[in-house]
This record gives C-alpha cells, sequence and structure tokens, in this order.
C-alpha cells in the first residue's frame, strides 16, 4: 500500500492528467487504464485515488469489474479546483 506522500502524489498526478486530457471540457475522459499506464500507478493505488477523488466530487468514475476504473471525467468542481491551481501557478 502506498506511503501518504505516494497517495497524495498519486492525486494530484490523477487531476493534472485529465485536466490536461479534457481541456477543460467535463464531457471528456480518459480511461482507468490509459491513467494506470501513464501515470505507471498501481492498478490498487489508481482504485484508491479515483475513490478519494469521487467522494470530494471532483472526478465522476464508471467502474469495472474487480473496482478497476473503466472511464474518469471530471465534474465542474474538478474543473474549477484545477483552474484555481493553475492561476495560483
Amino acid at each position: 500500500m502506498a506511503t501518504l506522500q505516494e497517495r497524495k502524489h498519486y492525486r494530484e498526478a490523477i487531476m493534472q492528467t485529465l485536466y490536461e486530457a479534457v481541456e477543460g471540457n467535463r464531457l471528456l475522459g480518459t480511461t482507468g487504464m490509459k491513467l494506470c499506464h501513464d501515470l505507471a500507478m498501481p492498478a490498487e493505488d489508481l482504485a484508491a485515488a479515483c475513490t478519494y477523488l469521487a467522494v470530494e466530487g471532483l472526478i465522476e468514475v464508471d467502474w469495472a469489474r474487480g473496482n478497476t476504473p473503466a472511464m474518469v471525467t471530471l465534474t465542474h468542481k474538478g474543473i474549477q479546483f484545477m483552474e484555481a491551481e493553475e492561476a495560483r501557478g
């Protein structure tokens, strides 16, 4: 299981990757498999990070069998969060 620092890093990486992939359009998303591959993240840590971010209301997740994210998208709140982060520099 990932350390607290690793979990925070995974969540930030997921948000940044989604934000760059969707270019502010919350109708677009990416697959969990692509996130797992692009971020070189263990599947169990991806599932945990996606669960956390979904509970926070920042992403929506369509789950596949085995607690695996099939499709992940930013919510409106998630886009606003990332825009605020980008504005901070």
